[in-house]
């Protein structure tokens, strides 16, 4: 992939967002947002290790996942099911096939029982507005990709719409900022997660969880994302202090996803 990739993401998700407010105004957004029912709080096990089970159709760094035909509201479903502890769901459409669509699918297939959450590159408050609306428990913000004031417009619209963020870092640096976010903001719903994708071969980078892992601050749940795919995975996550597992292509790839969330929970709280 030419040129940055967060970058290029952040330039289209701007584009989106423009179009968008050309149909609805922040203002009207925000009436909109604050008129829907309270969102689904995220909630953990006492047992010590939870999942975040994903659903996205394509993957930058393999293609295709799954067709558009794919049922998301069973798949979904499947992961409520089997123990995850939320779902996140895709919505960026130019390299991973999602749509708000997507996300409201999936809101109305979990039925309350556990919170969605919207991953997107997300750059501006109205895509908080819109996750909400959708019927979101929670967004991600990219801690690389975004300055000290897109942050807090994100976090500040976030937290008045009470929905949870999982700050994602890819390093020391961004682990930093996260640590100062973490002490600023007490009292609001935050996770640090790391990603241990490269960005720019996009490809996972081992070890790289274990490197930063005992980085993040502890007072918040912390969150392996990406390079989580079987038992050994979930165990070593677990020894390098995560709470959490954000896990997407390998359940999307897996022929059984249900049972391998199952393994994964099973094989992290056992450790």
């Amino acid at each position: 992939m030419n040129g940055d990739f967060l970058t290029q993401m952040a330039q289209a998700s701007r584009g989106r967002v423009n179009a968008a407010r050309e149909m609805a105004s922040d203002a009207t957004l925000m009436v909109r947002a604050l008129a829907t029912p309270p969102p689904v709080m995220l909630q953990l096990s006492d047992q010590g290790f939870d999942l975040i089970a994903e659903v996205k159709l394509r993957s930058p760094a393999v293609g295709a996942l799954k067709p558009a035909t794919e049922d998301l509201a069973a798949r979904v479903e499947s992961y409520a099911t089997a123990g995850a502890a939320a779902v996140s769901i895709l919505t960026e459409p130019s390299h991973f096939d999602g749509t708000l669509a997507h996300l409201e699918l999936g809101v109305r297939a979990l039925g309350g029982r556990i919170p969605a959450m919207r991953k997107d590159f997300l750059v501006d408050p109205y895509q908080v507005m819109e996750a909400r609306i959708a019927g979101a428990g929670g967004v991600l913000v990219i801690l690389r990709m975004l300055n000290a004031r897109e942050i807090d417009a994100l976090l500040d619209c976030a937290g008045r719409l009470d929905l949870f963020v999982l700050l994602e870092a890819f390093d020391a640096a961004d682990i930093e900022i996260a640590h100062r976010l973490v002490a600023q903001r007490r009292g609001e719903e935050l996770l640090v997660g790391v990603n241990c994708r490269d960005l720019q071969t996009l490809q996972v980078v081992p070890g790289r969880l274990e490197a930063l892992g005992n980085l993040l601050p502890d007072s918040v749940p912390r969150v392996a994302e990406s390079g989580v795919a079987n038992a050994d995975d979930a165990r070593r996550m677990v020894a390098a202090g995560y709470d959490l597992a954000l896990v997407g292509s390998a359940l999307m790839t897996s022929e059984d996803p249900s049972r391998l969330l199952r393994e994964l929970l099973a094989a992290g709280r056992g450790a």
